[in-house]
């Protein structure tokens, strides 16, 4: 650690940019996709006055480190201003070192191809606490206050991009093109962020279950919460279990149920985000590195 800030975070964060950098030059700019945000734009100025992507996302950006540095915090703003910077110069080098692969003949796969490796990229540079500037600035903010994926935040500012796009340059091949690339892209980056945290919440109802509970404990080594239930049909009181284990471990955990009581009743959820031991706190209240 260096300055407060980590190196695995410096080296992922450049890492995302190279990914990103590649995707956007060998495949949106090769095949004449657009994209959405800051990004959009300067592939718009590109395809229209060929202006170099890689100098205008550093003068767009500049209004926008003000609001990151008051608003994201020291940490948050330098990751941002690496990742930012780092976009520009792997967008520089790919340039002069392109990878002649133009699928005209095939959108389709360059619309994949594109939102795949921006998808990626950006979802490694958001996991590690970067963003490339410009709408990621913005989506970061509405993840933090308002609790919106960031995905979701650049999936609505690109449309609005895309339409300007749509309205100098694109035709609409390109333009539907385009939109497969950029949903393709949100999907990505909030698997790759919400990815390794995918967890499998169980209700449980039955008639065993401190058996259960404590079968899940010891055998599992997972905590259970008890709830109070009541059914609405029967009017009867009754507690409800509820368990947080590792996706690879839910069928593990149906099967112990089962070996208790076969007739419980067992409801299954996919949650999306945890926190807590055995997942980003080890036994002993430390973060896990992930």
């Amino acid at each position: 650690m260096i300055f407060g800030l980590k190196m695995k975070n410096v080296l992922f964060i450049l890492i995302g940019t190279a990914i990103m950098s590649f995707g956007l030059v060998n495949f949106n700019m090769q095949n004449k996709l657009a994209e959405g945000g800051f990004t959009g734009i300067t592939l718009l100025l590109y395809f229209m006055f060929k202006w170099d992507p890689s100098y205008t996302n550093l003068i767009l950006n500049i209004p926008l480190f003000f609001i990151g540095w008051k608003l994201l915090g020291r940490n948050a703003f330098i990751y941002t201003l690496l990742g930012t910077v780092g976009l520009s110069v792997f967008l520089w080098i790919f340039q002069r070192f392109s990878i002649d692969m133009p699928l005209k003949d095939d959108l389709l796969l360059a619309a994949l191809f594109a939102g795949v490796f921006l998808g990626i990229g950006l979802g490694i540079i958001f996991r590690y606490g970067g963003t490339t500037g410009g709408v990621d600035i913005i989506a970061r903010l509405v993840q933090k206050y308002a609790g919106w994926s960031m995905g979701r935040t650049m999936f609505i500012f690109d449309i609005g991009v895309i339409g300007l796009s749509v309205l100098t340059y694109l035709n609409y091949k390109e333009a539907m093109y385009t939109l497969v690339a950029v949903f393709i892209g949100a999907r990505v980056i909030d698997f790759i962020q919400e990815g390794a945290y995918t967890a499998r919440g169980a209700m449980i109802v039955s008639d065993r279950n401190d058996d259960i509970a404590k079968k899940i404990m010891e055998e599992m080594e997972r905590g259970v919460t008890v709830l109070k239930g009541y059914g609405s049909f029967t009017k009867i009181e009754r507690e409800v279990l509820y368990c947080v284990v590792a996706k690879n471990e839910i069928v593990r955990l149906k099967n112990l149920i089962t070996s208790v009581d076969p007739h419980a009743f067992v409801s299954v959820t996919v949650v999306h985000d945890v926190h807590g031991e055995g997942f980003t706190l080890d036994e002993n209240k430390k973060p896990i590195e992930i």
